[in-house]
This record gives C-alpha cells, structure tokens and sequence, in this order.
C-alpha cells in the first residue's frame, strides 16, 4: 500500500475535482503494474494500474493478481466506466484498499460488488496516510467548501512588510522556491483586492516542474470595489486572464461553495494580507497553515494575521518545520473548538 501511496503522490493538485489516487497490482509478491489517476476525465488509477500489467505480462498475469488501492474504487459510471468493472473483467482476485469513499452515496458501494464478483476485500489498510491525501476532496463532498491552506511569509515579530528601503522580500529564493510547489498542490489562489491594488502578484506557477500536466491555478480575488482594481494588474492583463475571478468579499462561505460547485475546485491557497486571513480565520474556514518565517525583526503596521486574533481552540496538529537556508516553515493542520482545560 505505501508504493499506492507513492503513485497517488503524483496526482496532487491535478485531479480536481477528482481526488489523486494510487493503485499497484502485485502477483506472487511481485508489483506487475502501477497507476495514478492524472487527471479528470481520464483513466482511474485501477484502470492505469491494469493497462501497465497488461502492457507489460500479458492478460494471464492479471487472474489471481492482488490490487492495492489508495482509495475505495469507484463503482458508478461518471466520466469513465467504474473501476469495479475493470478489476472484475481482469480476474482480480483480491483487493485491498485504504480509505472508504467519502461521498456518503458511495460509501461502501464497492465492497458488494466486488464480494459478490467473487473478489476478497480488505479495507483500511494505511488509511491514516492516504486519507491526509484526499482531504480537500472529502471536505468538499461533505461540506461543499474546498480546502483553504493560509500561507503565509512574516519576520520574527510576525510583520509581512520590511521598513522602508529594505525591499519588499521577507524570504529568500529557496522559501520562494518552495512556494512554487505549494501552489502546484492546489486549483486556486484566493488573494484580495487590496493586495492586487498594493503589491500586483502573479500568483502563478512558473516552476515547469509543477505546472506540468494540469492547468494554471485558479486566481480568486475578493473585494467589494471592483471597479478600483488596476487593469493593468498581472491578473486581469497576463496570459492567464482568463483563468482569474473575482468575487464579493462578504460572504466567504459562500463564495467558497460557488468555487467548488462552478469551478471544481477541492483546494485553494490563501495569499493575502493579515486583514482578509484573519476573517478566514474568525469564519472557521481555514484548514491548513504553512508559515514561512524570516529571521528578521521588521517592526510597522501591517501584521501577518489581523481582526480579534483566532477564535477559542483554535490551534494546529501534525506540526512539522522544514529549513530552507535561513527561512523556515512551519506547517500545520488547524484544530477547531473549544479548548480543554485540565482540572
């Protein structure tokens, strides 16, 4: 299942509004196909996993053959035919999957019909870790809201500007770097309109490395003065044109469940100034945190998260820190609810 795990890796940020999933076929201990699902409206993984085996050994390996799967398959017919369907007409003779189908309509769904095919089923395996992978499509489907990472880049003193004369980068290249490939893991970037009046960011993928096999992200800006936005702004004026938004700034909910529903979009970076991140915040919307933290005191008026502070309880899990030269990054996943209080 970790080798599963390892192709649904490489669908990231290219399957909305799919979810990246992985699947490996293995005969007498030995992995004679792998598949990831690349991108909506082609092939599953199971089906990608199949047509490698079958490329490379031939229809008689497959009979009596074991399918490892990040995700329960699909058994109804979209886009493409369910996956069911293929490992049945393969002769699979058993399947082990680690992450029950979210979507509540299909839950399970799969289990019956491959039983019923004869197929052993065994579910759960290494769920902890491929579910960490479809989280913005399971929130999507039992919220309606994509998945909202806030990054973020401040001083130690937690500004988002240096004073005057310093330059306006807090982080250097390799943070920068690192930016480019969490933009790739995401559909959209939500920024505001007084950052694009301010600053002008692209907000784009550059690195080619990321961009290739999908589309460029989304660019959502929020504001409730359209009109004063720039339109020689990068967003509204560059190749990408097409592919930017922009929405009323009140009610984020729902301005969330429209990009998920019109757009397909399951998860979307937040760039923007401490004002617009703080309103996330105080809305409960936010569900992840990557902050990049300069080594620098900067001091001024813009702080990288403003409004009341986070609500009660609200704090991060599965922290982790990685260095990129002097810069750091801190990662989080955000805990909603009250706090507990030990007696």
């Amino acid at each position: 299942m970790a080798r599963a795990v390892e192709e649904a890796r490489r669908g990231i940020g290219k399957t909305s509004p799919n979810p990246p999933v992985g699947a490996v076929l293995v005969r007498d201990g030995v992995e004679i196909g792998a598949g990831w699902h690349r991108r909506a409206g082609r092939p599953h993984a199971e089906r990608e996993a199949i047509a490698a085996a079958l490329d490379a050994h031939g229809p008689e390996t497959l009979r009596g053959a074991t399918a490892y799967v990040t995700l329960e398959p699909c058994s109804t017919h979209g886009r493409t035919p369910p996956c069911t369907s293929g490992l049945i007409e393969a002769g699979i003779a058993r399947v082990v999957f680690a992450c029950t189908d979210p979507n509540p309509a299909h839950a399970g769904a799969a289990v019956g019909v491959l039983r019923s095919a004869g197929i052993e089923v065994l579910a759960g395996v290494l769920d902890d870790v491929a579910g960490r992978l479809i989280r913005p499509f399971a929130k999507v489907v039992t919220t309606g809201q994509p998945w909202v990472l806030w990054k973020t880049a401040m001083s130690l003193d937690g500004h988002l500007t240096r004073p005057p004369g310093e330059g306006m980068w807090l982080t250097r290249e390799a943070a920068r770097s690192e930016v480019q490939r969490l933009r790739g893991e995401v559909d959209a970037i939500v920024t505001s309109g007084e950052t694009v009046r301010r600053d002008r960011p692209r907000l784009d993928l550059r690195d080619p490395q990321y961009l290739e096999g999908r589309d460029q992200p989304w660019r959502v800006i929020l504001t409730d003065r359209p009109d004063s936005l720039p339109a020689d702004a990068p967003l509204l004026a560059d190749a990408g044109r097409e592919r930017t938004l922009v929405r009323p700034r009140g009610d984020l909910p729902g301005t969330l469940r429209e990009l998920a529903a019109d757009h397909g979009i399951n998860a979307l970076m937040l760039e923007c100034g401490g004002r617009l991140a703080g309103e996330f915040f105080a809305d409960g919307l936010v569900d992840e945190v990557a902050a990049f933290m300069a080594p620098m005191l900067c001091g001024g008026p813009v702080p990288a998260l403003g409004g009341a502070g986070l609500p009660d309880g609200c704090g991060l899990d599965e922290i982790t820190f990685r260095r990129f030269g002097d810069d750091v990054m801190m990662r989080g996943i955000v805990r909603h609810g009250a706090l507990t209080k030990e007696a």
